[in-house]
């Protein structure tokens, strides 16, 4: 829970004052003074005492976003406080909320400045959760921001893995400086940073490119993306997470074994709110998802479509920050590491299925000892029963907790039950399925949740195929393939042909369907 609102002091230079102010003020401070205000150097420490980079969001009284003049990371309505950071202000009132990602207790308050005033504060930034003690590592698989603050932007959020997006389609930020020959940035305190990511967008998808090392340039829409990936994958050890999964193309895609990862906590999803539409995507039924968590909610059926049409892709998350105004970390990944964290094993893991996402809410799961994509298996007519442990951590307030099973969900639990006992309802399986925990906050305006990732039930030693979850991507496939028009003849063939391959995959899985 937030702290009540910190007022720091007010201080006020009365004339008499005024000389001996400007005999103890520095240059910086006779600058504020020449153009009115005054200054406020702030410091930050955790609870040990030693300084901690965070980040600021600082407005004025009536809400406009303040930058400051200081040199240090700015963008949207929010900056980084380097440890300290010397704010010199016109006179006024201000509102603040210093933050350090999910781990941190936030810090909200105000202050006056006046004419010449000059201040020293120190501001304490309490962890709450060490998920990295706990073997949980955070990612954000989408960052635009500039490669030389990347350092500074991750240590202010107290994240642990980013990929840095660089290039984005034919366009790349490396045309006038050479990018570091290792493109693996690795930095204190377990942190480490791909620089070589990308972005390609087409018209209907957008997806992201990790390991790459250099850009691939392309364009128009051909030559179509399995082809592509697969070219690529022959050559490096390509890594592709889908920004979205309402994408046109995601049916196609999975069909032919290119899609790695996919953002369910993706950059719609805002810090203060969520874009409301699916453009270049496959629209929702806004009756059945309206705004504004209409299309979080559209994600997400999507998402447990791919598994209850018997398929294992992980959730990932990304906050598209540079793009998006969110700040770096915001939509992030949790990948369970143990004590070995690296890059090359936090990918290991995420493959494996041992992941939560979230931009709230921190979950650590474990159902019978075992992390999320453990496979439970048993012989046909075996009766299996599981107890999900689970602890929670948040900072927003939390009326239900959603245990979803195949799709639906199976049990909502008050959090305060769940707060007094520490127990989940158990889940029962008689047939092939899947589960995973969901929690949602009761933020109006935008759609803050945790998510775990799934955990896989094999009754009779197969997968569930959802008959209807599968012709769901069927019919997908038929009404993407009629959007295609391209003018080479011989390109539309081939492009259609892998739609063919595509729709003859789903069709394969209609056949092999063994649920409603």
């Amino acid at each position: 829970m937030r702290p009540s609102l910190l007022e720091l002091p007010r201080f006020r230079c009365t004339l008499r004052l005024l000389a001996l102010a400007l005999l103890l003020c520095g240059a910086a401070c006779q600058t504020a003074l020449a153009a009115g205000g005054g200054q406020l150097v702030l410091s930050v420490a955790g609870t040990d005492g030693k300084p901690l980079t965070c980040r600021m969001h600082l407005s004025t009284a009536a809400g406009r976003p303040r930058k400051p003049d200081a040199k240090t990371p700015y963008y949207h309505d929010h900056f980084v406080v380097p440890g300290s950071i010397t704010l010199r202000l016109p006179p006024g009132q201000y509102v603040f909320e210093l933050d350090r990602g999910p781990e941190y207790v936030t810090r909200e308050g105000h202050f006056t400045i006046n004419n010449f005033a000059d201040d020293t504060k120190q501001v304490e930034l309490k962890r709450c959760v060490d998920m990295a003690e706990e073997g949980w590592y955070s990612g954000d698989l989408f960052v635009r921001r500039p490669a030389r603050d990347i350092e500074l932007l991750m240590a202010a959020e107290d994240l642990h893995l980013a990929e840095l997006v660089t290039w984005w389609n034919d366009q790349s930020d490396w045309g006038t400086q050479p990018p570091p020959k290792d493109r693996l940035l690795r930095f204190a305190d377990n942190r480490c940073c791909y620089v070589m990511a990308g972005g390609q967008a087409r018209s209907g998808t957008t997806l992201l490119a990790f390991n790459l090392q250099k850009p691939w340039r392309l364009a128009g829409e051909f030559p179509c993306w399995p082809k592509l990936l697969k070219e690529l994958r022959e050559i490096e050890p390509l890594w592709v997470d889908l920004s979205a999964p309402f994408w046109w193309d995601l049916p196609l895609l999975v069909a032919h074994g290119q899609a790695d990862s996919i953002q369910v906590a993706h950059s719609h999803l805002h810090r203060t709110g969520i874009v409301g539409n699916e453009a270049d995507g496959r629209p929702r039924d806004r009756q059945r998802y309206p705004d504004p968590p209409g299309n979080a909610q559209w994600s997400q059926f999507i998402y447990f479509q791919l598994l209850e049409s018997g398929l294992r892709i992980p959730p990932t998350a990304g906050s598209g920050s540079g793009m998006a105004p969110n700040p770096v970390g915001y939509n992030r990944a949790y990948v369970h590491c143990g004590r070995e964290f690296s890059y090359e094993n936090w990918f290991k893991n995420l493959k494996a299925g041992r992941v939560c996402v979230t931009n709230g809410p921190l979950l650590r799961p474990t159902v019978s000892g075992e992390l999320p994509g453990h496979v439970f298996q048993a012989p046909q007519g075996s009766h299996l029963e599981f107890e999900i442990g689970l602890t929670l951590s948040t900072r927003e307030p939390i009326s239900y907790l959603e245990l979803i099973k195949d799709g639906q969900v199976e049990q909502s639990v008050r959090f305060d039950d769940y707060a007094r006992t520490g127990k989940l309802p158990k889940l029962q399986f008689d047939r092939s399925g899947w589960f995973l925990v969901r929690a949602v906050t009761d933020l109006p305006k935008t759609y803050r949740f945790a998510m775990t990732g799934p955990y896989f039930v094999e009754v009779g030693y197969e997968p569930r195929i959802s008959k209807r979850a599968v012709q769901f991507f069927v019919d997908w496939v038929y009404e993407r393939a009629r959007q295609i028009k391209l003018d080479d003849s011989a390109a539309q063939r081939e492009l259609v042909e892998y739609h063919r391959q595509a729709r003859d995959f789903w069709q394969l899985q209609l056949s092999r369907a063994n649920a409603p």
